[in-house]
């Protein structure tokens, strides 16, 4: 992606340099995507992607330490109550772009965002209310609780704000084999996907929804979700190829991400069998193709999922 150079956005907050509290809490049994007060996590990406990745990782984590997951899994569960909003940190974040490649790639890939999601708005004449993007180290307070590096990127309603410890990026590409900018600008790209689905009622409606189905019911409502943050993303991709700044491979590399990170692969490869029923986020096959679809026609009328029948 050519994306040196170009504007970054305001709307970073970037306190890495107060992380580090939060790292002996993994966040097992938690994940990113999307964060709900009151309903515990829902993920992609991740989009989001933290959920199914992050979790295979601290899998690993707490074995090293002694510690049985199992356990943890039998003691959990249910509902998390309702948090009121909290401040992300109690120190100021810091102000004025980042001086480090990464911090200066988030901000671009997130004021590209805002570019075309303000122009989809305004075509539709109405306002896009831009989402705040924290980058954090560690451990992280929101309005929807607090989360560790393990959670994974989320998105939480209860402040518009994305959350993202970019460490994530090397746990893509080391782990999972899904590497390049553009498959991490994907994974911004979806969680801006959520964002976009708050501003229009769905996730609103989700959260009402959810609370009165059952598991496998909630789960599978939960993949039209995510499929639709998915090809949101690739709506977002169709306009910046459109300005010339995807370079050859960059599909690519979002499409790779995307099958990597497919519930049916994840599965596969940490458990050797696949259980459909579980799935929340979709099959490899269900999330490159609904990312392509947005890419391919550029349109929201084409990234309809039958989220809610």
């Amino acid at each position: 992606m050519r994306w040196r150079g170009r504007k970054e956005s305001s709307n970073i907050e970037d306190i890495r340099s107060q992380g580090g509290a939060g790292r002996r809490n993994t966040g097992f049994g938690r994940g990113g995507g999307i964060r709900i007060p009151g309903g515990g996590i829902r993920r992609a990406s991740g989009g989001g992607f933290g959920t199914i990745i992050l979790l295979v990782v601290a899998f690993f984590l707490l074995k090293a330490c002694g510690i049985d997951p199992m356990a943890i899994l039998a003691g959990g569960g249910g509902q998390q109550p309702q948090i009121a909003p909290q401040t992300t940190q109690n120190q100021a974040p810091r102000t004025g772009g980042a001086t480090d490649d990464m911090g200066q790639f988030v901000g671009v890939v997130l004021q590209e965002t805002e570019n075309v999601w303000n122009g989809i708005f305004q075509q539709q004449g109405r306002d896009y209310p831009e989402p705040k993007l924290v980058m954090f180290t560690g451990s992280v307070r929101s309005a929807c609780g607090t989360a560790s590096s393990a959670s994974g990127p989320f998105y939480c309603p209860g402040d518009s704000k994305i959350y993202l410890d970019t460490s994530f990026f090397d746990t893509l590409a080391k782990r999972f084999g899904a590497s390049g900018d553009f498959a991490q600008a994907y994974v911004i790209a979806h969680e801006v996907g959520h964002h976009v689905q708050n501003v229009i009622g769905v996730l609103p409606k989700f959260n009402r929804q959810r609370g009165q189905m059952s598991k496998e019911a909630a789960n599978a409502m939960s993949v039209r979700v995510e499929l639709q943050a998915d090809c949101f993303a690739g709506i977002w991709a169709y306009y910046t190829d459109q300005k010339g700044l995807l370079e050859a491979g960059d599909i690519d590399e979002a499409l790779n991400a995307a099958q990597q990170i497919g519930d049916d692969t994840i599965q596969k490869r940490t458990q050797g069998y696949v259980v459909p029923e579980s799935f929340s986020h979709g099959t490899s096959e269900q999330r490159r193709t609904w990312f392509n679809r947005g890419y391919e026609s550029g349109k929201l009328n084409q990234c309809d999922t039958q989220i809610f029948g």
